[in-house]
């Protein structure tokens, strides 16, 4: 393809974990080694939201949290074989998942842009039968950094520290660090004091230095970097995201004429998509993928507006190879057909909400609250 204007060529692109698997395999990996490492997580978490959302810390990007909490990892003892390991025998992913990618790359050049780590989507890849050069993500070689057993204590310490500091709320519109709760300035004080300056002044302070987490910005450089590749448009992309870490790609592509999709996104993704979709299946997806990658982005609009299984029909041949048709599919319950609707100010926040919430039942409380 290099070389060759391909401007009616539309381009699939998606997130990872949400659109295609219910993991976070940050979150699982810190659960599963670091003691409390559910309430460890999800406090860094909602520091990453903070610091990338609101005081916006220069620099910094949403989705980092897979960096800072990379020199806890290291000392309990992760490495990239451990990594691997729980990543392979883990994978979850959404219904008719594989059926979807398998289809849609058959019929336009798709790609996967996760910030997770390379290990967790390598083994993703092969249980779906994605080609892995077509993914961009997170690179991490746990084992080429070392610390010595002070520093492996002290990171114990502060790993109890945070595990026990109180969960940041974020208020409803909060757009200023004097926005938050005098408690929680408090707590974002001592959070900024760990990572930029006790963690950077410790050998493992290289970790947060030398990685880079592919979200925000980084996941918009790659969708331009697929689009360079392919010598295409923005306006043929159809991207699928559900989180903080895809505000920017969502942007990026809304700006340039492509078309963004929300699939059982939180408030970031459905602040920042045309498109929401709350389903336990992907099966929406492949139909909305195929009718955007046949009839272009006015069409899949109307389709959304006048969602329901006639109009649906009216883009879908029952004589297309699916692998098995998405209609049988929905013919069984029509009643049950997944939510999808065009994102605009009036139904904006009503969204939000009915995503957030949808979300959580699909991934789990503690994934799905997570930014």
């Amino acid at each position: 393809m290099e070389g060759k204007q391909l401007e009616d060529q539309r381009i699939f692109i998606s997130d990872c974990e949400g659109p295609i698997s219910k993991n976070d395999n940050a979150f699982e990996l810190a659960t599963n080694y670091i003691p409390d490492g559910d309430k460890f997580f999800t406090l860094i978490s909602k520091y990453d939201d903070v610091i990338a959302d609101i005081a916006k810390k220069p620099g910094y990007k949403a989705g980092d949290t897979l960096k800072l909490i990379l020199p806890f990892l290291k000392a309990y003892g992760v490495t990239n074989e451990k990594i691997i390991e729980y990543s392979t025998k883990h994978v979850l992913l959404v219904p008719s998942a594989k059926e979807t990618m398998q289809f849609i790359k058959k019929i336009m050049p798709s790609f996967i842009v996760s910030t997770s780590y390379e290990q967790y989507l390598s083994s993703l890849c092969k249980l779906i039968g994605f080609p892995y050069e077509n993914v961009y993500c997170t690179r991490l070689d746990m084992d080429k950094f070392d610390m010595n057993e002070k520093e492996v204590d002290r990171l114990k310490e502060l790993s109890v520290e945070l595990s026990a500091l109180p969960l940041i709320e974020i208020p409803e519109g909060a757009d200023k660090v004097n926005d938050l709760s005098l408690r929680d300035q408090k707590t974002l004080g001592r959070l900024n004091e760990i990572f930029w300056i006790e963690l950077l002044g410790m050998k493992s302070g290289r970790m947060l230095e030398e990685v880079c987490p592919v979200g925000g910005y980084e996941k918009a450089k790659a969708v331009q970097d697929i689009v360079k590749r392919l010598n295409n448009r923005l306006y043929n992309v159809f991207y699928v995201g559900d989180s903080i870490t895809d505000v920017s790609p969502l942007q990026l592509v809304k700006g340039n004429g492509g078309l963004t999709v929300s699939f059982n996104g939180n408030k970031y993704a459905v602040r920042e998509a045309e498109i929401a979709v709350l389903s336990s299946n992907t099966i929406v997806t492949m139909i909305l993928a195929y009718t955007f990658k046949n009839y272009g982005k006015e069409a899949t609009i109307k389709l959304t507006k006048e969602w329901s299984l006639p109009t649906i029909k009216k883009y879908v041949k029952h004589d297309l190879d699916f692998g098995y048709t998405p209609l049988k599919y929905l013919e069984l319950a029509p009643e049950k057909l997944p939510q999808v609707e065009l994102i605009n100010d009036e139904n904006r926040e009503r969204l939000s909400k009915e995503s957030s919430a949808f979300r959580k039942t699909v991934r789990g409380e503690n994934i799905g609250r997570l930014g």
